[in-house]
């Protein structure tokens, strides 16, 4: 049986609670990811053009540094990673996120949930955030997981048990 960590990133706990799920049907560890700068209800408004996120967002190939209080993953096989979609990617820190985990001779898959969007670009993103890294990672099928039923499906899907 795969040992898994969760870490998850979650703006209005949306996403903490279907991480919460997640680690709790794969007895998983579970590790929320902190922005080093925290957002405020301003940054968080997508409805104007210039909001922190709306920026950040628009900024290709950018990072939003996290809180440097990582956990030791060496004795994990899988990295799963919640967020939520934002302007169709993951938030900017989660490939801050990426760039400071030892991720050589994992598996990795994201997971997200969303209002309107699917994964397709958010796991193009994690996929070449991998690449940059130059580690040796497999990246598995990412999903959104808005539902017990989308939930259920992914983690069958993924086959960790």
């Amino acid at each position: 049986m795969a040992k898994v960590i969760v870490f998850y990133f979650s703006a209005t706990n949306t996403t903490k609670q279907r991480a919460e799920k997640v680690a709790q049907k794969l007895g998983a560890d579970l590790f929320e990811i902190h922005a080093a700068k925290p957002y405020s209800v301003a940054d968080l408004d997508w409805h104007d053009p210039q909001s922190r996120t709306s920026i950040e967002q628009h900024q290709h190939a950018s990072r939003v540094a996290i809180k440097d209080d990582l956990p030791d993953i060496s004795s994990y096989d899988t990295v799963l990673i919640g967020f939520p979609i934002w302007w169709g990617i993951p938030p900017r820190l989660i490939a801050d996120l990426i760039d400071h985990l030892p991720l050589d001779g994992k598996q990795l898959a994201g997971f997200a949930t969303s209002g309107s969007s699917g994964f397709d670009r958010a796991q193009s993103y994690l996929e070449r955030t991998v690449k940059e890294n130059n580690a040796a990672v497999q990246v598995l099928p990412g999903a959104v997981l808005n539902n017990d039923a989308q939930m259920d499906a992914w983690l069958k899907q993924l086959n960790l048990n």
